[in-house]
């Protein structure tokens, strides 16, 4: 594995602080109006995704995943600024404002998507590895769900045929304890999940989600079994969102006090405490990146807020072309 630097830990304590702050602003645009529809924000996850990106090759892997799906994007190369226009539906977003919170989408970064409908994305996931596979591009695709998508039929489908064709493909279920609102306890005779891999005899195992170390440590393994052609892992992150499943959620299923609990192992916190320990950078310098993320939030919002909302014939611009239907011009 790649080793984990003075420059990697800075790295990330930037990345996940940014993304942190960048979904707290998202949280304000919609109590703003700003922002549509749902919102589902990563607040609490972000070791997942800081220890995955740095196990990956982006030249070539690539990523999908479900709706709570904004800063993935954004680590995997995606201008955040195009990523915030999207999410406030303007002409300069990610799908030019007609895909919103919960479609983030991005070819160019191998990023394919947030996927609004529960698991849809576990047998795509599985499908693009199987591209990977055919083309012998050497690629691995990332596909993460939650605990709640964990029990959609399509999963045994998708793992049955990975195994069995051997994808280069790492499935993971992003465990962060309650699916919509119902925990794991209440929908399932078992409560590790990983275990699911074993009927597949794919290996399999728990991750602790709350450290990007330890993310980045078994994201490395099972990306290099796949990569050399041994097949697919299956990697349960145990991991915790400080917010409600969306902007929506009263929360009643949990107390502030488990919340709160949850915080003192926070991710970002936990990466600050070894560059502190390690004395990786001043306090000064600590400021300087905090001001770097809040410039950069600004920005993004700024562009998002000054951008046009899409002209009414993008409609009719990006459905299919019919030949012998030539009354609407198209553009795209």
């Amino acid at each position: 594995m790649k080793p984990i630097t003075k420059e990697v830990y800075l790295k990330w304590y930037e990345d996940m602080q940014f993304w942190r702050k960048f979904e707290d602003k998202l949280a304000a645009l919609y109590i703003q109006q700003k922002v549509r529809g749902f919102l589902h924000l990563y607040n609490g996850q972000e070791a997942v995704l800081a220890g995955a990106l740095h196990a990956m090759d982006l030249s070539k892997d690539k990523m999908i995943t479900a709706y709570r799906n904004h800063v993935q994007p954004i680590g995997m190369g995606v201008d955040p600024k195009a990523v915030m226009a999207e999410l406030l539906g303007k002409v300069t977003g990610t799908s030019k404002g007609m895909g919103g919170s919960m479609h983030i989408f991005s070819k160019e970064h191998g990023f394919y998507g947030g996927h609004g409908i529960v698991g849809a994305q576990i047998p795509v996931g599985a499908g693009i590895a199987f591209a990977d596979k055919y083309f012998e591009t050497g690629g691995v695709t990332l596909t993460y769900f939650g605990d709640g998508a964990a029990r959609q039929g399509s999963l045994h489908e998708a793992f049955n045929m990975a195994m069995n064709w051997k994808l280069p493909v790492v499935f993971i279920v992003e465990n962060n304890g309650y699916a919509m609102g119902t925990s794991v306890e209440r929908t399932a005779n078992h409560t590790d999940i990983w275990k699911l891999g074993l009927g597949y005899e794919m290996p399999c195992g728990p991750v602790d989600g709350m450290n990007p170390i330890k993310v980045a440590e078994a994201m490395h393994e099972a990306i290099e079994r796949a990569r050399k052609g041994e097949g697919p892992t299956f990697l349960e992150m145990k991991t915790y969102r400080y917010r409600g499943h969306s902007m929506s959620d009263a929360q009643l299923y949990r107390t502030k006090e488990e919340v709160e609990e949850y915080k003192k192992i926070d991710p970002i916190t936990q990466v600050l405490d070894i560059i502190k320990e390690k004395k990786y950078a001043t306090e000064a310098e600590i400021e300087a990146i905090d001001q770097r993320v809040a410039d950069l939030v600004a920005e993004c919002e700024k562009f998002a807020d000054e951008s046009p909302f899409p002209e009414v014939n993008q409609l009719y611009d990006v459905v299919y072309e019919q030949e012998n239907y030539p009354f609407i011009p198209h553009k795209l």
